[in-house]
């Protein structure tokens, strides 16, 4: 998947946490977002305040159904909350699709 097939993908599923999401379409997904981030980051606090939140709905599916792919349940994504569980779910979102 390239990354304007894998922005796509993830805009038209913006709020759909099942199914699957492969290796590609997540780190393309997540590199859009750090772009986005940045430029309205450069811009102004409160463009890049509003483009976070924007952005924080499609990123938490993206991330579900990644994990659904290495057969994990979407809800392991509370261990951002920790702090230290961003090491352990950075593990998991490289790791090999599941079968």
């Amino acid at each position: 998947m390239d990354f304007v097939s894998a922005v796509k993908s993830c805009f038209a599923q913006y709020a759909g946490f099942s199914g699957r999401a492969p290796r590609s379409e997540f780190w393309w997904f997540f590199l859009f977002q750090v772009l986005v981030l940045l430029a309205a980051a450069a811009v102004s606090d409160t463009l890049n305040a509003l483009v976070s939140l924007g952005l924080l709905l499609p990123g938490l599916a993206v991330g579900a159904r990644r994990l659904h792919d290495i057969g994990r349940s979407g809800w392991w994504q509370l261990l951002y909350l920790t702090g230290i569980g961003v090491l352990l779910l950075l593990y998991w979102f490289v790791q090999p699709s599941e079968d």
